[in-house]
């Protein structure tokens, strides 16, 4: 067996299975944090910079006071794959409120927890973007803007664990959310397309949605390929009669979806718009000028 990933917290390297978090850290007793999920291919850690900077403006909406600056907390991410001599990886980068007591109180907690986890993950089948993946629209309402709202990547995710637990009980790959409106959100942990005549749509994030960095590129890729974009509101109904549905996310990257509800999505296989955006996408991944390099040229791998 090889050595144990080591975990960055607070500063301090430790073995996975020694990877530990006082229990009255108020990101376990009360999922008070915030993280991002980040990717690195080949070297890349792609869109670091934007992940980086999306964490920043969750902790400021919740003023959850990072002990690092941006840049300080880039090179940890980085020095972190360098220790695990990793080229590929799920990085899950935490800030949780620390350590406090058993009261709600944040001022209670000095100082917060930072933590990096560089690893793998594996939220699809391997047939996923091959074939698209079946979802069903659960009952679980997205959190409204005005609550613990997807627009703030925070610890809070009992909303989509909900939600994954009835997709997965109703033998779907994946859920989708609605709004209090009754209008489509989101994944559990995805953004959502749709293509209609040529066209390409995505709920505003008004509804809760997370603004998503891979969903970002999408819409970029797309008006590039020459597609006219909209956010703008989606009803169920229009989300089942589209030619084109499809997920964008850091860990799902961009995923087709066949089928809705039991009901086919055009011709229940990838459409065209999703695989050009499919193709564009992972050419991205490979482009150094998308993220920061774990071992620039000017310095050898130790």
């Amino acid at each position: 067996m090889g050595e144990e990933l080591q975990v960055y917290i607070n500063g301090v390297y430790y073995p996975k299975s020694q990877a530990k978090i006082s229990v009255y850290d108020h990101g376990l007793l009360y999922g008070d944090g915030v993280f991002e999920g980040i990717r690195a291919y080949n070297g890349i850690v792609f869109k670091l910079k934007e992940h980086i900077n999306r964490l920043y403006r969750s902790a400021h909406a919740l003023m959850l006071k990072i002990p690092l600056t941006e840049d300080e907390m880039t090179l940890a991410v980085v020095e972190t794959l360098r220790k695990n001599s990793l080229r590929d990886a799920y990085i899950r980068l935490v800030v949780t409120r620390g350590v406090g007591d058993l009261g709600l109180d944040p001022q209670k907690c000095p100082e917060s927890s930072i933590i990096i986890i560089t690893d793998s993950i594996s939220i699809m089948s391997s047939e996923a973007k091959e074939k698209g993946i079946s979802t069903v629209i659960t009952w679980v309402r997205r959190n409204p803007v005005d609550t613990t709202t997807h627009e703030i990547k925070s610890l809070n995710y009992l909303n989509s664990v909900l939600a994954k637990m009835e997709a997965t009980a109703n033998g779907a790959d994946e859920a989708i959310g609605l709004d209090k409106n009754g209008l489509i959100c989101e994944g559990v942990g995805e953004n959502l397309f749709i293509v209609k005549d040529g066209k390409i749509f995505t709920p505003p994030s008004s509804t809760g949605a997370l603004a998503g960095i891979t969903s970002q590129l999408a819409i970029k890729f797309a008006k590039n390929l020459g597609y006219d974009v909209a956010e703008t509101n989606i009803t169920p109904f229009q989300l089942f009669t589209a030619d084109e549905v499809f997920f964008t996310g850091t860990a799902a990257e961009v995923v087709p979806i066949r089928e809705v509800n039991k009901r086919q999505i055009g011709k229940g296989s990838p459409g065209l718009v999703t695989k050009k955006l499919m193709a564009a996408f992972q050419k991205a991944t490979l482009d150094p000028k998308e993220g920061v390099l774990i071992y620039p040229k000017s310095r050898k791998r130790q």
